[in-house]
């Protein structure tokens, strides 16, 4: 297949990994949004998606990932031979690696007009609830690039959402019909994140139906009960998780709430799927595990991780006194830094901005993250705190 198969159209082509449970599902969807924010429109525009994993490359793993995102007809999803990816993502600048066996890619995605020049590169990050937000800026880009610019059937803000913290109670839909509050209650909480389409890489059913056996045991033992959550955010449609929990051998004995604006996901920390969270009774993360890269945990080890987790949580909120100390003597840019825990900076430029604002300054931390000691001359390796940001921890 050629670009100059769509000559005359606005063509959105994304890197995506065959088998990913992050950033590729949001990437998808914001296309799919985009196509329907174009309405009859929408005929002038054609998805394209290239596999971006090395080992995952035959006709039936890219058929795979369009059926459980629904993207059967939506789409054409690419693959060939390794040798002829490469070839594909040197053109394209796509990097592509394997880091302790995950694949790791560029999350790009190419505008291109309907002459096939590039229009726009887009970098998709990882923010659920900004998935709409997305599909906006794509169906406003391609109307742009056509030629009667076809009204976009959306009028989202592009105001920063900020994510639901697991201290805040909130109430969302539940998969029966009723509602549920999640987050701080008199008790901790054990949370699992997940979308139907974990299937294509993980068999879900069977994982979700042995975990009634920890909820049965939690009961009896009085740990942490279970709530499941579905990002709905990201699921092919309303259909999807209803039919998924019907298919189950058995009913879960666990409620199953519905993440319908994504901050849930993104106030919780979630980097992937499918993906637990324990909160104390105070809404404070304790504990967090990545099935997708580590692998799903029996009831004993699931019970285990838990009770590790609470043995070793603090008692009460923290003294805000007593952080203030732990900062005392931090320099004015460290210090700003502090001021905006918990707050999100605007993406890895900002960060990386905010990061490089350090230089000059030497900071001794402890073992356990409190600052011991703060340098605030000039030393000779200037260019220290360029690197990959994510190296770079600050603190315990």
């Amino acid at each position: 297949m050629s670009l100059r198969s769509f000559r005359g159209k606005v063509v959105i082509m994304a890197f995506n990994d065959s088998e990913c449970t992050t950033i590729c599902p949001l990437t998808t969807t914001a296309m799919v949004d985009a196509r329907a924010m174009l309405g009859s429109a929408a005929d002038h525009v054609q998805l394209l998606g290239i596999d971006a994993n090395p080992t995952a490359t035959s006709v039936a793993d890219v058929r795979s990932y369009s059926q459980v995102h629904g993207m059967v007809h939506l789409w054409h999803f690419l693959t060939g031979s390794p040798s002829e990816l490469k070839q594909v993502w040197k053109a394209y600048n796509i990097g592509v690696a394997i880091e302790q066996g995950q694949i790791d890619h560029t999350p790009a995605l190419f505008m291109i007009d309907p002459q096939g020049r590039l229009a726009r590169l887009y970098l998709t990050q990882q923010s659920y609830a900004a998935v709409g937000q997305l599909g906006q800026i794509l169906a406003q880009e391609a109307s742009r690039l056509l030629p009667d610019h076809p009204r976009v059937r959306s009028r989202l803000s592009y105001a920063e959402i900020s994510g639901v913290a697991p201290s805040v109670r909130t109430v969302v839909p539940e998969s029966g019909g009723e509602r549920i509050a999640l987050g701080p209650e008199n008790a901790p909480r054990l949370y699992l994140f997940f979308a139907t389409w974990d299937q294509e890489v993980t068999n879900l059913s069977a994982a979700l139906d042995a975990l009634n056996s920890y909820e049965t045991y939690a009961a009896r033992e009085r740990l942490p009960a279970l709530t499941a959550v579905d990002e709905a955010t990201v699921e092919p449609s309303t259909s999807a998780l209803p039919s998924f929990l019907h298919m189950l051998s058995v009913p879960l004995k666990y409620r199953v709430a519905i993440d319908q604006s994504g901050r849930v996901a993104d106030g919780y920390g979630v980097q992937d799927e499918p993906w637990f969270v324990l909160i104390s009774a105070t809404g404070r993360v304790l504990w967090y595990y990545d099935v997708s890269t580590s692998g799903w945990l029996g009831r004993g080890a699931l019970e285990k991780q838990v009770r590790d987790a609470l043995a070793k949580a603090p008692n009460g909120p923290p003294n805000a006194s007593a952080v203030q100390a732990d900062l005392a003597g931090s320099p004015p840019a460290l210090a700003s830094i502090h001021a905006d825990a918990n707050q999100l900076l605007g993406g890895e430029p900002a960060l990386a901005a905010r990061i490089r604002s350090l230089r000059g300054t030497t900071i001794f931390f402890s073992p356990t993250g409190k600052i011991v000691g703060v340098h605030t001359g000039q030393y000779e390796s200037q260019g220290s705190l360029d690197g990959d940001i994510g190296t770079y921890a600050l603190g315990g």
